[in-house]
């Protein structure tokens, strides 16, 4: 892929943050990958969302290294290498500030699958990190932030899973490219709500039974998926 054609998908992705509300002011990232080429273009740091272009995005390889671009990347570029080296077949990486998601991981929990919506996309409870040791947090907070999601993703498959929450922080999620990393994002906010709202008002709301679960996930994404236009 082009660097041009990176830094746009990296930024309509990033602007798709703002216009979805998962983020205020500069609050917020989303990146996209060109594994060929071993590099991705990330939102720089700081900068307000209406001063972006694609021209502003920062390229960046897997160990850091800018490649290409006059400002600083996200603060959070540590964290999105990690997940590309470890999670195969990830192209796009979003994480937001998005209120119920953050409300969910500042009370370090998960959010339970109580319904369809959420088994329309996964079949289980979106994870929740652990809470990150003294010691990781003053060794290199944002690559023990990618540590973290990876070590919650031990049994787990990224590519069915495609969102977690990271403990007193925030959600982050991807997707075969940026835009869909940031749909992804969207849907777990909204999952979140649905999740809080169901929890408010009934706190004893068992998780949804195992049936529905397959019937919505797999009619979306199993090998008979009807979902949609063919």
């Amino acid at each position: 892929m082009k660097h041009a054609e990176l830094r746009r998908e990296a930024y309509e992705a990033n602007m798709e943050i703002e216009k979805q509300k998962l983020a205020i002011y500069t609050f917020g990232n989303a990146s996209a990958f060109d594994p060929q080429a071993g590099i991705f273009a990330i939102k720089p740091s700081g900068v307000p969302y209406a001063e972006l272009s694609p021209e502003a995005m920062v390229l960046v390889d897997l160990d850091g290294k800018v490649i290409e671009g006059d400002l600083r990347p996200s603060s959070d570029t540590p964290t999105h290498a990690v997940l590309y080296r470890e999670f195969s077949g990830v192209l796009g990486i979003t994480h937001t500030h998005s209120p119920y998601g953050v409300a969910w991981a500042q009370a370090c929990e998960t959010i339970p699958i109580y319904g369809t919506t959420h088994a329309d996309h996964l079949t289980e409870d979106v994870p929740c990190t652990e809470i990150m040791r003294d010691e990781a947090i003053r060794n290199n907070y944002e690559i023990e932030t990618g540590n973290q999601i990876v070590q919650a993703f031990k049994g787990l498959n990224p590519l069915e899973i495609e969102m977690v929450l990271v403990a007193c922080h925030g959600p982050f999620a991807w997707g075969k490219n940026a835009w869909k990393s940031v749909y992804n994002a969207a849907v777990l906010e909204e999952i979140a709500k649905m999740a809080y709202m169901t929890r408010t008002l009934r706190p004893g709301t068992p998780r949804l039974k195992e049936s529905l679960k397959r019937k919505h996930y797999d009619r979306k994404h199993g090998k008979d998926a009807y979902y949609g236009q063919s």
